[in-house]
């Protein structure tokens, strides 16, 4: 998910509180609305885009409590997301013409450019970051908003912890053997569906580290040659891929932690011509999808 080339994230504004304050004022600024998990989109006749309303036309939707996250300049203009998941479920703000529908931010990222993307999902993941840290975890006390929403402070005086957003490291692998991939599907994965291998990274591990150890614990496979092809943010809630190839030294599979319901070795002409019923892997808006247009098909995945 590349930034939109007129998106600029203007962090050195975050503590210019009249800056921000006059931003908030102005008809101009734009606010990305986000419902709990769910980004607001709109269709049009030229197909669909996220509801990014201006203050000028949807000021009401910075009335009350609602949460506020400064994101940046788009357009030229002010950015900021804000939280309406007050709202329960079906009612609808007046200030979001009816057209507008509330859907899941993985709906959004494959029909969306990927600069407009880039930008629903920063709001959502910066939303929801709020919601998830709205108490210390030092002392328990509830935590107060900085920084144009970029930091958090705990509120009790003995503490003042400060909590910052923060991604999950992840590696993802595309593991190869002669002409042959790897790939695994979890039970609740849609059916058919199958990706390359992915794990967390554990403290005072490299990412090398993590690639050999993950593969080996849900697939049994060795592998060596480990090396880094891409990143990609994956806001499903926080996390950071970090792509990597690697060289399996045998093809003998053993199921190992039970993340995994399925793993096999899948040639490229399995892959561009699957044989599975209703086998399908990710598409390119992901960093799996990716990693197997590049090395098993052959494919250039900026293409698309």
């Amino acid at each position: 998910m590349r930034a939109a080339p007129d998106f600029d994230r203007a962090c050195q504004l975050r503590e210019d509180l009249d800056f921000l304050e006059a931003q908030l004022q102005s008809d101009a600024t734009r606010l990305i609305p986000v419902h709990r998990s769910g980004n607001l989109l709109i269709s049009r006749e030229s197909g669909v885009e996220p509801f990014m309303p201006t203050v000028g036309a949807a000021s009401s939707l910075l009335e009350g409590d609602a949460e506020l996250v400064w994101l940046g300049r788009l357009e030229g203009h002010g950015c900021f997301a804000v939280d309406i998941s007050h709202l329960p479920d079906g009612e609808r703000h007046p200030a979001i013409p009816p057209e507008v529908e509330v859907r899941d931010l993985r709906y959004l990222l494959a029909r969306l450019p990927a600069g407009q993307a880039h930008v629903a999902a920063y709001a959502s993941g910066m939303l929801g970051w709020h919601r998830r840290q709205r108490f210390c975890g030092a002392c328990g006390a509830s935590t107060r908003p900085r920084r144009g929403g970029h930091l958090r402070i705990c509120s009790a005086s003995s503490c003042g912890a400060e909590l910052f957003p923060r991604l999950d490291p992840a590696v993802l692998v595309l593991v190869q053997h002669e002409d042959s991939f790897l790939l695994g599907r979890q039970a609740r994965w849609p059916k058919g569906m199958y990706s390359c291998l992915a794990g967390f990274v554990e403290p005072m591990e490299t990412l090398e580290e993590t690639v050999v150890r993950e593969v080996a614990e849900e697939t049994g496979v060795q592998v060596t040659d480990v090396r880094y092809q891409a990143s990609q943010p994956w806001p499903f809630p926080s996390s950071l891929m970090i792509g990597f190839t690697a060289r399996a030294l045998s093809r003998e599979i053993h199921l190992g932690d039970e993340e995994l319901e399925e793993a096999a070795w899948f040639t490229r002409e399995e892959l561009k011509h699957p044989t599975r019923p209703d086998f399908y892997t990710p598409k390119g808006e992901s960093l799996s999808g990716q990693l197997l247009a590049r090395f098993a098909l052959g494919e250039d995945p900026s293409a698309e």
